[in-house]
């Protein structure tokens, strides 16, 4: 006797950006973004190696969350310890598009000039980024980029997840 298909909703995905080595204070904010992302329901996108990407899949793991990881390699023996879904990508850094194209928000915290072009992208494409302890970005005409700045990791969850959920409205019939 077959089992019925169940579809799940819709999930929400999440992605914390951020630098493959980080300072102690910002692996303790991704961490802790990680958990509070999982424990309000969100799945958590990332980049899937260290630094940042395993703060966050390490908080989010913990708290019972879901954890995929888009790499930039070929192997995904390459994801951090704390990946359910590793997603092999073979593009290096390109996949950072792979990320922002499939989150909902972005929550970045602190990061190098790959997280920059990950926030590139995401004001591009209209996915709403929050900083915490990142760029602070203008517009060649001296306009603020249109970031959100969190001073926390619970203010940036919680900026993150009513973007989101703003955007996703949008979205169904």
């Amino acid at each position: 006797m077959s089992r019925p298909i169940s579809t799940p909703g819709p999930h929400l995905l999440i992605a914390v950006i951020g630098g493959s080595a980080c300072s102690p204070r910002e692996a303790e904010w991704a961490e802790a973004a990680g958990q509070l992302l999982a424990q309000a329901g969100a799945t958590l996108i990332c980049g899937g190696r260290g630094g940042v990407m395993q703060a966050a899949s390490r908080g989010a793991s913990a708290a019972g969350g879901l954890v995929v990881g888009v790499l930039p390699g070929v192997s995904a023996t390459d994801a951090n310890p704390f990946v359910h879904i590793p997603i092999v990508s073979g593009m290096g850094e390109a996949r950072n598009a792979i990320v922002i194209r499939s989150a909902r928000a972005a929550i970045a915290i602190g990061g190098e000039y790959g997280t920059l072009s990950e926030i590139a992208f995401a004001l591009n494409w209209g996915v709403p980024v929050i900083c915490l302890g990142s760029w602070a970005l203008t517009r060649p005409d001296g306009q603020p980029a249109p970031l959100h700045y969190a001073t926390s990791p619970e203010e940036a969850v919680r900026l993150a997840l009513a973007l989101a959920r703003q955007d996703q409205l949008k979205l169904e019939p």
